[in-house]
């Protein structure tokens, strides 16, 4: 896999060339390609969820200066969120350069939200330790995240997605939602669930995380997007 592309999306060329791919490599891809060197992307992901944690909150600490702590917590929480970040990961056509299994390629684990939002928080782990620059990161940050915090704020779409769903399908459908586990995958310490919402009988939504929770969470936004499609 050429990453060069890659490089250029990000907007960095990286001294360190087995830190962008690894940021791109799953750790299924591992299972079939034993001679391959490099780890997963788990330990990236891992780092990078830290810093976008940081950069976000002191984003939103020095850009919300008379909001309360719990509602920058909010509106932190619906900005890298699952689905916020498998957004921004599909539009700089991360999935692309996803090394994969055969098998995860098969189930389309290109496009899979979870898949997407995990190699996002990879890649800004990555372009932390080719450089060590934060200011890097933050400025890849305000122009790949946090210039959608305005719309969050504006839309209210910080407030709980279940909460919010079960409001509109209760007003425009007449009918409370119900959460269904759909799939449970992955060893004990590192569980994925895809979790479908419905009304009645119609899967209004669908979603994945690392807990049910998330995956609920994740399974409201969706249908929030697709609700007045719902017949």
């Amino acid at each position: 896999m050429d990453f060069s592309k890659a490089e250029t999306i990000i907007g960095l060329e990286f001294k360190n060339k087995e830190l962008v791919a690894t940021a791109f490599t799953h750790r299924s891809y591992l299972n079939e390609h034993s001679n391959y060197q490099n780890p997963s992307n788990e330990r990236l992901e891992f780092l990078g969820d830290s810093i976008l944690q940081f950069l976000t909150s002191e984003f939103l600490f020095n850009n919300y200066p008379r909001e309360p702590e719990g509602m920058l917590t909010s509106y932190r929480a619906a900005a890298v969120c699952t689905v916020s970040l498998a957004a921004e990961s599909a539009k700089l056509g991360y999935g692309n350069f996803l090394l994969l299994s055969h098998g995860e390629e098969a189930s389309g684990g290109r496009t899979k939200e979870y898949l997407l939002a995990n190699t996002f928080e990879a890649v800004l782990g990555a372009i932390y330790m080719d450089s060590f620059d934060i200011d890097f990161c933050r400025r890849y940050l305000l122009k790949n995240l946090f210039y959608k915090l305005d719309e969050i704020v504006k839309n209210e779409s910080y407030r709980d997605f279940k909460s919010r769903f079960q409001e509109e399908a209760q007003e425009k459908k007449g009918l409370t939602p119900q959460y269904k586990v759909l799939d449970e995958s992955g060893p004990d310490h590192d569980k994925k669930f895809a979790v479908g919402v419905f009304l009645g009988n119609t899967k209004a939504g669908e979603g994945e995380g690392s807990s049910k929770q998330r995956a609920e969470q994740a399974a409201a936004e969706n249908a929030l997007a697709n609700l007045d499609n719902i017949s």
